[in-house]
């Protein structure tokens, strides 16, 4: 059984449509021929594909909904005429069939007439809430599913188009819903097995669900890979597959690192990391429900489908230990610090520090606190920092007041540089070459933290400097080579 996810790029235009289905079609007849592929695990025979909205639609959709809050309604109407065109120009290419052009029509008309019903509401409010997003920038997958689905049935392949929003269960939490696996499973499961015992492919919505209620929501910009692991866990799959445009997963940002070199193969830990610090091939929480289930995640290229991409699964135990994979940074950040003399031995600064970031919803993305106690620093988005800063004013007015602390400050327009690779905190003299490549570029390091799970070690250092350092810290561990040539391939 596998599941296959394609992004937006994989789905963005009628050649890319093309790939798809050749793809898929390969994967059909493959499974048809084989058996189980995980020792010791039942598993059935079976592809079911998860789909992105086309390339750019929901960019389209989002914006048409911000634009309406503030009145303009010229906007939605002009997007809804160019979704239409957009996705019609693939029906022209593939689908004859009358009756199939006639139900697509339907369905892109039920779908634009509800964007702009939508949109219109948000004019006359002058309000665009999370749950009012989540309704309007999840029709884009709305839209490709039944598209794709009808042109793979177009060229021979037996497929049905599956709305998420009947089949995953999520929380309530708009524009970030967590899955609730118990009810998706009972939900989704005999679902898809009916539409794969009948030898045909589901053909998923990414990216949305629904609540309990049947109120629709989403799970997070990007989040198509993250349905195709639910999904995957929910029909306990041989093997995940997120097909985009690049040939898997990278050692680094190519267009930060000329040499960059896509990695054969990572640990659910690594690619967690390098996921959660800014790498774009997958979402950060695509590997959960893989990893409860031992499920393999391969990254493949849509584009250069013979490329083997990079396997994802358990670190093996006698993998290499200590060895840096690959490097990532994220930008747009703040180092928010909370210093002064008084916090030395008193217990509960650091709760407090944290109680008051979580009054206002923020996200830490890295901590590092002195030895001495003296100070605590921590990274924030930078739309976060300045309500950060006065929650945290707020929180210590008494102590500002007395002298404990001294000074809550914000450092923006800084970077996290997360050097990822299994094993490091062990690792002798690897934290040495990391400060001798930035020491040489004269980057200077703001500051530093490692984590207990020992796949990352994390630098601040100003945003200017960032790509240098990324590409310094690539150049020592000599990453663009295979491991076994590596010098620094401790």
């Amino acid at each position: 059984m596998l599941v296959m996810k394609f992004g937006g790029t994989s789905v963005g235009s009628v050649e890319a449509f093309a790939q798809v289905v050749t793809i898929v079609a390969d994967k059909v007849a493959e499974q048809t021929r084989m058996t189980t592929t995980r020792p010791g695990v039942a598993t059935r025979p079976g592809v079911a594909v998860v789909t992105s909205a086309m390339s750019g639609v929901t960019n389209m959709l989002i914006e048409s909904a911000r634009r309406a809050a503030q009145g303009d309604e010229a906007f939605y109407k002009e997007t809804e005429n160019n979704l239409r065109i957009k996705h019609q120009s693939v029906v022209g290419q593939f689908i004859d069939d009358g009756g199939e052009r006639a139900a697509l029509g339907r369905i892109f008309d039920a779908r634009l007439a509800e964007f702009s019903r939508l949109c219109s509401s948000i004019t006359v409010l002058g309000e665009l809430t999370n749950r009012g997003l989540d309704v309007v920038s999840g029709l884009g997958e709305r839209l490709s599913a039944p598209l794709l689905a009808a042109v793979l049935r177009s060229r021979g392949i037996a497929a049905e188009y599956v709305d998420a929003t009947e089949i995953v269960v999520t929380d309530n939490v708009f524009g970030g819903a967590a899955p609730l696996m118990v009810a998706t499973e009972e939900r989704s499961l005999p679902r898809l097995l009916s539409i794969l015992e009948r030898g045909a492919v589901p053909v998923i919505t990414g990216f949305v669900g629904a609540t309990v209620d049947g109120v629709p929501t989403t799970l997070g910009r990007g989040a198509s890979d993250y349905s195709a692991a639910i999904i995957g866990a929910v029909l306990n799959a041989d093997e995940i597959q997120i097909w985009t445009d690049v040939n898997g997963v990278m050692t680094a940002d190519p267009r930060i690192v000329a040499n960059a070199r896509s990695l054969n193969q990572l640990s659910y830990e690594e690619v967690a990391e390098l996921a959660y610090y800014g790498a774009k091939v997958l979402h950060p929480q695509t590997v959960t429900p893989a990893v409860e289930k031992r499920i393999p995640i391969r990254v493949l290229n849509t584009f250069e489908p013979s490329h083997p991409g990079t396997l994802i699964m358990d670190r093996r135990d006698d993998s290499p230990h200590g060895s840096v994979k690959a490097i990532t940074s994220i930008r747009g950040m703040n180092l928010v610090t909370v210093a002064g003399r008084g916090m030395i031995g008193v217990p509960g600064t650091a709760a407090r520090t944290f109680r008051g970031v979580a009054t206002v919803g923020a996200n830490v993305l890295m901590i590092s606190q002195s030895s001495s106690e003296q100070s605590i620093c921590f990274v924030v988005p930078e739309a976060s920092a300045p309500t950060v800063i006065d929650a945290l004013r707020a929180e210590f007015k008494t102590e500002l007041e007395r002298r404990y602390i001294d000074r809550i400050e914000g450092h923006n327009d800084v970077a996290i540089i997360a050097v990822v690779g299994a094993g490091m905190r062990g690792t002798p003299g690897l934290a040495a070459s990391i400060f001798q490549a930035v020491g040489v570029e004269q980057i200077n390091v703001i500051a530093i933290a490692q984590g207990s799970s020992e796949a990352n070690v994390s630098l601040v250092v100003e945003a200017a400097r960032a790509a240098d350092a990324v590409r310094a810290i690539h150049d020592i561990f000599e990453l663009h080579k295979p491991s076994k040539e590596r010098l620094k391939a401790l």
